[in-house]
Protein backbone atom coordinates (compact mmCIF):
# COMPACT_ATOMS: atom_id res chain seq x y z
CA UNK A 1 0.00 0.00 0.00
CA UNK A 2 0.85 3.38 -0.38
CA UNK A 3 0.97 5.25 3.32
CA UNK A 4 1.40 8.74 2.01
CA UNK A 5 -2.12 8.43 -0.31
CA UNK A 6 -3.48 6.74 2.19
CA UNK A 7 -2.93 8.93 5.11
CA UNK A 8 -4.13 11.90 2.39
CA UNK A 9 -7.50 10.34 1.48
CA UNK A 10 -8.51 9.61 5.44
CA UNK A 11 -7.00 12.95 6.33
CA UNK A 12 -9.62 14.84 3.66
CA UNK A 13 -12.45 12.70 5.62
CA UNK A 14 -11.27 13.54 8.33
CA UNK A 15 -11.45 17.64 7.38
CA UNK A 16 -14.48 17.14 5.50
CA UNK A 17 -16.13 15.88 8.86
CA UNK A 18 -14.20 18.41 10.96
CA UNK A 19 -16.17 21.36 9.39
CA UNK A 20 -19.50 19.71 8.69
CA UNK A 21 -19.39 19.50 12.71
CA UNK A 22 -18.03 22.32 13.86
CA UNK A 23 -20.33 25.62 14.91
CA UNK A 24 -20.58 28.83 12.53
CA UNK A 25 -18.71 31.85 14.06
CA UNK A 26 -22.33 33.94 13.81
CA UNK A 27 -23.78 36.08 16.99
CA UNK A 28 -22.65 36.63 20.01
CA UNK A 29 -20.24 33.75 20.35
CA UNK A 30 -18.26 34.22 17.06
CA UNK A 31 -15.19 35.49 18.90
CA UNK A 32 -15.33 32.17 20.99
CA UNK A 33 -15.92 30.07 17.85
CA UNK A 34 -13.38 31.71 15.75
CA UNK A 35 -10.97 30.99 18.47
CA UNK A 36 -11.98 27.15 18.74
CA UNK A 37 -11.50 26.96 14.65
CA UNK A 38 -8.43 29.12 14.49
CA UNK A 39 -6.30 25.84 16.45
CA UNK A 40 -9.15 22.84 15.02
CA UNK A 41 -8.50 24.06 11.50
CA UNK A 42 -4.45 25.13 11.80
CA UNK A 43 -3.14 21.63 10.31
CA UNK A 44 -1.96 18.76 11.95
CA UNK A 45 -1.49 15.04 10.32
CA UNK A 46 -5.10 13.93 12.25
CA UNK A 47 -3.48 11.00 13.55
CA UNK A 48 -5.75 10.01 15.92
CA UNK A 49 -8.72 10.08 13.80
CA UNK A 50 -6.90 7.87 11.24
CA UNK A 51 -5.81 5.85 14.03
CA UNK A 52 -9.53 5.27 14.95
CA UNK A 53 -10.32 4.82 11.03
CA UNK A 54 -7.59 2.35 10.29
CA UNK A 55 -9.02 0.14 13.47
CA UNK A 56 -12.04 -0.17 12.59
CA UNK A 57 -11.59 -0.82 8.71
CA UNK A 58 -9.05 -3.62 9.38
CA UNK A 59 -12.19 -5.90 10.75
CA UNK A 60 -14.42 -4.52 8.10
CA UNK A 61 -16.45 -2.16 5.40
CA UNK A 62 -16.39 1.29 7.63
CA UNK A 63 -19.14 0.92 10.21
CA UNK A 64 -22.49 3.48 10.77
CA UNK A 65 -20.70 6.43 12.64
CA UNK A 66 -17.20 5.92 12.37
CA UNK A 67 -16.23 9.53 11.09
CA UNK A 68 -17.83 11.40 13.86
CA UNK A 69 -16.44 9.22 16.48
CA UNK A 70 -13.01 9.65 14.97
CA UNK A 71 -13.65 13.21 14.62
CA UNK A 72 -14.55 13.84 18.54
CA UNK A 73 -10.98 12.33 19.29
CA UNK A 74 -9.43 15.09 17.19
CA UNK A 75 -11.60 17.77 19.27
CA UNK A 76 -10.00 16.43 22.30
CA UNK A 77 -6.23 16.37 20.81
CA UNK A 78 -6.49 20.40 19.72
CA UNK A 79 -8.01 21.16 23.01
CA UNK A 80 -5.14 19.74 24.57
CA UNK A 81 -3.17 21.60 22.14
CA UNK A 82 -4.10 25.04 23.19
CA UNK A 83 -3.61 24.62 26.85
CA UNK A 84 -0.57 22.56 26.71
CA UNK A 85 0.30 25.80 24.85
CA UNK A 86 -0.50 28.22 27.49
CA UNK A 87 1.68 30.97 29.68
CA UNK A 88 0.84 28.34 33.00
CA UNK A 89 1.76 25.74 30.99
CA UNK A 90 4.62 25.25 28.60
CA UNK A 91 4.31 28.68 27.69
CA UNK A 92 4.60 28.22 23.80
CA UNK A 93 4.23 30.77 21.01
CA UNK A 94 4.45 28.35 18.08
CA UNK A 95 1.86 25.30 17.21
CA UNK A 96 2.36 24.01 13.49
CA UNK A 97 4.22 27.04 12.59
CA UNK A 98 1.55 29.49 13.49
CA UNK A 99 1.23 31.68 16.58
CA UNK A 100 -0.46 29.60 19.25
CA UNK A 101 -4.32 30.35 20.32
CA UNK A 102 -3.57 32.43 23.14
CA UNK A 103 -0.97 34.76 21.47
CA UNK A 104 -3.82 35.23 18.69
CA UNK A 105 -6.79 35.60 20.74
CA UNK A 106 -5.82 36.07 24.52
CA UNK A 107 -5.26 33.95 27.28
CA UNK A 108 -9.25 33.79 28.73
CA UNK A 109 -10.42 33.02 25.09
CA UNK A 110 -7.79 30.37 24.34
CA UNK A 111 -8.68 28.77 27.81
CA UNK A 112 -12.26 29.01 26.89
CA UNK A 113 -11.79 27.19 23.31
CA UNK A 114 -10.12 24.42 24.54
CA UNK A 115 -13.36 24.10 27.23
CA UNK A 116 -15.52 24.03 23.79
CA UNK A 117 -13.61 21.52 21.89
CA UNK A 118 -13.10 19.57 24.72
CA UNK A 119 -17.17 20.01 25.72
CA UNK A 120 -17.69 19.25 22.19
CA UNK A 121 -16.19 16.25 22.03
CA UNK A 122 -18.65 14.68 24.01
CA UNK A 123 -21.64 16.23 22.43
CA UNK A 124 -20.53 14.63 19.18
CA UNK A 125 -20.23 11.00 20.92
CA UNK A 126 -23.42 11.57 23.07
CA UNK A 127 -25.96 12.46 19.99
CA UNK A 128 -29.01 10.82 19.59
CA UNK A 129 -28.12 10.37 15.44
CA UNK A 130 -24.86 7.94 16.56
CA UNK A 131 -27.09 6.36 19.51
CA UNK A 132 -29.43 5.52 16.83
CA UNK A 133 -26.89 4.43 14.12
CA UNK A 134 -24.78 2.38 16.68
CA UNK A 135 -26.88 1.49 19.22
CA UNK A 136 -26.66 2.85 23.37
CA UNK A 137 -24.47 0.00 24.73
CA UNK A 138 -21.93 0.88 21.92
CA UNK A 139 -22.36 4.34 22.18
CA UNK A 140 -21.57 4.48 25.86
CA UNK A 141 -18.52 2.58 26.00
CA UNK A 142 -17.01 5.02 23.46
CA UNK A 143 -18.15 7.80 25.93
CA UNK A 144 -16.26 5.83 28.74
CA UNK A 145 -13.24 5.44 26.93
CA UNK A 146 -12.55 8.53 25.34
CA UNK A 147 -13.44 10.07 28.93
CA UNK A 148 -11.15 7.90 30.91
CA UNK A 149 -7.96 8.35 28.17
CA UNK A 150 -8.66 11.78 28.69
CA UNK A 151 -8.88 12.57 32.31
CA UNK A 152 -6.77 12.70 35.40
CA UNK A 153 -6.30 8.64 34.74
CA UNK A 154 -4.76 9.48 31.05
CA UNK A 155 -3.52 12.34 29.14
CA UNK A 156 -4.65 15.30 31.85
CA UNK A 157 -3.01 13.53 34.92
CA UNK A 158 0.11 12.63 32.52
CA UNK A 159 -0.25 16.82 32.07
CA UNK A 160 -0.09 17.10 35.50
CA UNK A 161 2.72 14.63 36.01
CA UNK A 162 4.77 16.15 34.17
CA UNK A 163 4.23 19.65 35.25
CA UNK A 164 5.55 18.70 38.71
CA UNK A 165 8.10 16.59 37.11
CA UNK A 166 9.88 19.96 36.08
CA UNK A 167 13.36 19.92 37.51
CA UNK A 168 13.53 17.05 38.94
CA UNK A 169 15.35 13.88 38.73
CA UNK A 170 12.66 11.03 38.50
CA UNK A 171 13.06 6.53 38.32
CA UNK A 172 12.32 4.88 34.88
CA UNK A 173 8.46 4.10 35.80
CA UNK A 174 7.86 7.58 36.66
CA UNK A 175 8.99 8.79 33.19
CA UNK A 176 7.54 5.33 31.30
CA UNK A 177 3.63 6.58 33.36
CA UNK A 178 3.95 9.97 32.46
CA UNK A 179 4.49 9.16 28.15
CA UNK A 180 1.53 6.26 28.52
CA UNK A 181 -0.99 9.08 30.24
CA UNK A 182 -0.01 12.39 28.57
CA UNK A 183 0.47 11.05 24.82
CA UNK A 184 -0.21 7.51 24.93
CA UNK A 185 -3.82 7.56 26.34
CA UNK A 186 -5.62 8.64 23.58
CA UNK A 187 -3.59 6.99 20.95
CA UNK A 188 -4.92 3.92 22.76
CA UNK A 189 -8.35 5.30 23.23
CA UNK A 190 -8.43 5.90 19.47
CA UNK A 191 -7.64 2.33 18.56
CA UNK A 192 -9.66 1.02 20.74
CA UNK A 193 -12.72 3.23 19.83
CA UNK A 194 -11.82 2.02 15.93
CA UNK A 195 -12.07 -1.63 17.55
CA UNK A 196 -15.84 -1.15 19.08
CA UNK A 197 -17.22 0.35 16.34
CA UNK A 198 -15.89 -2.72 14.23
CA UNK A 199 -16.85 -5.51 16.87
CA UNK A 200 -13.76 -6.44 17.31
CA UNK A 201 -13.58 -9.80 19.73
CA UNK A 202 -12.20 -9.72 23.21
CA UNK A 203 -9.12 -11.60 22.06
CA UNK A 204 -9.26 -8.45 18.81
CA UNK A 205 -9.54 -5.95 21.47
CA UNK A 206 -6.68 -6.47 23.65
CA UNK A 207 -4.41 -7.01 20.30
CA UNK A 208 -5.60 -2.99 19.20
CA UNK A 209 -5.15 -2.41 23.27
CA UNK A 210 -1.17 -3.26 23.14
CA UNK A 211 -1.21 -2.15 19.76
CA UNK A 212 -2.28 1.40 20.91
CA UNK A 213 -0.18 1.60 23.96
CA UNK A 214 3.13 0.93 22.55
CA UNK A 215 2.44 2.96 19.18
CA UNK A 216 1.70 5.74 21.76
CA UNK A 217 4.91 5.23 23.85
CA UNK A 218 6.81 5.76 20.68
CA UNK A 219 4.87 8.67 19.37
CA UNK A 220 6.20 10.07 22.80
CA UNK A 221 9.88 9.03 22.79
CA UNK A 222 10.00 10.58 19.05
CA UNK A 223 8.72 13.77 19.40
CA UNK A 224 11.03 13.73 22.43
CA UNK A 225 13.93 12.69 19.98
CA UNK A 226 12.81 15.44 17.60
CA UNK A 227 12.76 18.02 20.25
CA UNK A 228 16.47 17.37 20.61
CA UNK A 229 17.26 16.68 16.94
CA UNK A 230 14.97 19.20 14.97
CA UNK A 231 14.53 22.35 14.02
CA UNK A 232 11.52 25.06 14.80
CA UNK A 233 10.96 25.33 11.09
CA UNK A 234 10.94 21.54 11.06
CA UNK A 235 8.55 20.85 13.85
CA UNK A 236 6.49 24.25 13.51
CA UNK A 237 6.80 24.71 17.30
CA UNK A 238 10.12 25.34 19.52
CA UNK A 239 12.39 23.23 19.13
CA UNK A 240 14.97 22.36 22.11
CA UNK A 241 12.13 23.57 24.58
CA UNK A 242 12.15 20.45 26.79
CA UNK A 243 15.51 21.12 27.81
CA UNK A 244 14.58 24.70 28.60
CA UNK A 245 11.87 23.53 30.80
CA UNK A 246 13.75 20.89 32.50
CA UNK A 247 11.41 18.46 31.52
CA UNK A 248 11.31 14.65 31.34
CA UNK A 249 12.01 13.12 28.66
CA UNK A 250 13.63 9.75 27.17
CA UNK A 251 16.91 11.21 25.86
CA UNK A 252 17.33 13.26 29.04
CA UNK A 253 17.17 9.94 31.00
CA UNK A 254 18.91 7.32 28.49
CA UNK A 255 20.70 9.77 25.65
CA UNK A 256 19.81 9.53 21.94
CA UNK A 257 21.15 6.38 21.06
CA UNK A 258 19.30 4.20 23.69
CA UNK A 259 16.06 6.53 22.85
CA UNK A 260 16.14 5.42 19.25
CA UNK A 261 16.36 2.12 20.16
CA UNK A 262 13.57 2.17 23.01
CA UNK A 263 11.38 3.61 20.16
CA UNK A 264 12.29 0.74 18.02
CA UNK A 265 11.57 -1.44 20.37
CA UNK A 266 7.98 -0.11 20.97
CA UNK A 267 6.96 0.00 17.19
CA UNK A 268 8.15 -3.54 16.80
CA UNK A 269 5.89 -4.70 19.85
CA UNK A 270 2.99 -2.26 18.24
CA UNK A 271 3.23 -4.55 14.79
CA UNK A 272 3.64 -8.01 16.92
CA UNK A 273 0.75 -6.80 18.31
CA UNK A 274 -1.38 -6.96 15.75
CA UNK A 275 -0.19 -11.17 14.39
CA UNK A 276 -3.41 -12.18 14.68
CA UNK A 277 -4.92 -9.99 12.04
CA UNK A 278 -4.88 -10.47 8.39
CA UNK A 279 -3.73 -7.68 6.02
CA UNK A 280 -6.57 -5.11 6.30
CA UNK A 281 -4.67 -4.16 9.43
CA UNK A 282 -1.76 -3.42 7.21
CA UNK A 283 -2.42 0.07 7.74
CA UNK A 284 -2.08 0.30 11.71
CA UNK A 285 1.37 -1.45 10.15
CA UNK A 286 2.43 0.93 8.53
CA UNK A 287 1.77 3.77 10.70
CA UNK A 288 3.67 2.65 13.18
CA UNK A 289 6.68 2.43 10.64
CA UNK A 290 5.85 6.05 9.89
CA UNK A 291 5.54 6.84 13.82
CA UNK A 292 9.36 6.57 13.91
CA UNK A 293 10.26 7.69 10.75
CA UNK A 294 8.52 11.14 10.93
CA UNK A 295 10.30 14.69 10.98
CA UNK A 296 7.75 16.71 13.18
Amino acid sequence: MDLKVYLQEKRLLVEQTLQEIMLKPEGLLADHIKAMSYSLFAGGKRVRPILCMAAAESLGPPPAGLLPVAASLEFIHTYSLIHDDLPAMDNDDLRRGKPTSHIVHGEAQAILAGDGLLTMAFEILSSPELGSAIGAEKQLRLIHILAGSAGPRGMVGGQAIDIAAEGKELDFATLRALHSCKTGALITAAVQMGAVLGKASPSQFQAFTDYGRQVGLAFQIVDDLLNVEGTTEQLGKKAGSDAELEKATYPAFFGLEETRQKAQAAIAAAITALDSLDQKADPLREIANYIYYRKR
